[in-house]
């Protein structure tokens, strides 16, 4: 069963954080590529510390081996220096999928005993 074996790496370009630059005044979008560089089928979702402030499009979804997908991060405006943005993030998490699922997203793949993977992506906001 898929679920056993722990989820293969991923490759995000950005790999290491993303950089949103003023003025903020008016939305933002940032693309990020998401590459599935194991040898299995993954289901991923990702989530944001920041609801209010941070969007990301699509949220979840399913990458067949060395697959990649185009996630666009949305910043809406807001008062730079009002708000606190000390713990901006977007998280991304995977899990392999069952064997024999199909290539559609199921949230349920994240909430049994399968071993679920994360990669943090701080924010960083330049005045």
């Amino acid at each position: 069963m898929a679920q056993s074996v722990a989820p293969g790496d991923i490759i995000t370009a950005p790999n290491t954080k993303i950089v949103f630059n003023a003025p903020y005044d008016d939305k933002h979008t940032y693309h990020i590529k998401v590459t599935n560089n194991s040898a299995r089928r993954i289901g991923w979702a990702f989530k944001t510390t920041n609801m209010k402030r941070l969007g990301v499009d699509p949220a979840a979804g399913v990458l067949d081996p060395k697959e990649n997908a185009l996630i666009a991060v949305s910043c809406d405006a807001f008062a730079y220096g009002q708000e606190d943005t000390n713990n901006d993030r977007v998280t991304i998490e995977w899990t392999n999928t069952p064997d024999g699922a199909a290539k559609q997203f199921r949230r349920e793949w994240f909430q049994g005993d399968g071993m679920v993977r994360r990669k943090n992506l701080p924010i960083e906001y330049n005045p």
